[in-house]
């Protein structure tokens, strides 16, 4: 079955920088698109930045400058370098992934988590 690994969270200092990853295993035929969520205490979840399998990018108007998503598709593996990190940064971060296993259907997974501290 699929699952989705997180990891790079952590506590920075405003204007710092860190790199989160996401790596899908399983039998998966593909992943289009694959990104990032996040979602403060008190506040809905909201997109990030999302990426195909070409390679098209899609942010939050929030993080546009400051955030670039990438993927490695031979291993099913996205990143997002966060720089210029901002307290208002600060929320657990979460992989998504709309998977396909060969067939038309399509099915949403999401990864458990990792979080991103940003202190002022």
């Amino acid at each position: 079955q699929v699952q989705l690994v997180e990891s790079g969270g952590g506590l920075v200092q405003a204007g710092g920088s860190l790199r989160l990853s996401c790596a899908a295993s399983g039998s998966i035929f593909s992943i289009d698109p694959m990104g990032w969520y996040r979602q403060a205490p008190g506040k809905q979840r909201e997109l990030v930045a999302t990426i195909t399998s070409g390679g098209s990018t899609n942010y939050a108007d929030s993080v546009k400058g400051r955030f670039t998503i990438s993927r490695d598709n031979a291993k099913n593996t996205v990143y997002l370098q966060m720089n210029s990190l901002k307290p208002e940064d600060t929320a657990v971060y979460y992989c998504n992934a709309i998977i396909g296993f060969g067939g038309p259907q399509k099915y949403i997974y999401w990864g458990q988590g990792t979080q991103v501290t940003v202190s002022s």
